[in-house]
């Protein structure tokens, strides 16, 4: 059996030669290497159900397309939904659970109306198990609570929306 520095070195060696195509046989496993009409080889080996293929994947341009058209149009429609007495956002810094207080005991750190201060904790979002404090970074009120107690929040995405003083 080949080993894979063994194959990259075969395929390395047609590539750069006249050669078309290569066969080699070796303990009842066969490769074949057969060069396209690009330049680029691609072996094959059909008695093993291994396959290795030189040519990278790539991926098509639509899927490309349609990921970047979707996340202007939902940050066109996160500005939309703004009211007109808040002038900022305090947005996740990371993907992870929300938690709106420290324990469930306990009241939550920031209510529709408090008073922040750039270093007045929020609200916690844990991820892989490490719970961290979001700051306001902002001194202002809160005018609206974006975010549900034990709801999973994306990196970006808004939590609080607060007017600023």
């Amino acid at each position: 059996m080949l080993k894979i520095q063994e194959l990259r070195e075969l395929i390395k060696i047609v590539d750069e030669s006249a050669i078309d195509e290569f066969s080699y046989e070796e303990e009842g496993t066969s490769v074949t290497l057969k060069k396209s009409g690009n330049g680029t080889t691609v072996p094959t080996e059909p008695t093993s159900p291994v396959e290795y293929r030189a040519e990278p994947i790539k991926q098509t341009a639509p899927e490309t397309d349609a990921m970047s058209e979707e996340r202007p149009v939902k940050e066109q429609s996160d500005a939309d939904n703004k009211t007109d007495d808040s002038d900022h956002e305090i947005v996740s810094p990371m993907v992870g659970t929300f938690y709106a207080s420290p324990n469930p005991e306990s009241d939550s750190y920031v209510t529709t109306g408090s008073e922040v201060k750039n270093d007045t904790v929020v609200c916690i979002v844990e991820a892989m198990k490490l719970f961290n404090e979001i700051e306001a970074e902002t001194t202002g009120d809160i005018t609206e609570i974006l975010a549900e107690d034990g709801e999973l929040v994306e990196y970006g995405q808004p939590l609080f929306r607060v007017k600023k003083k």
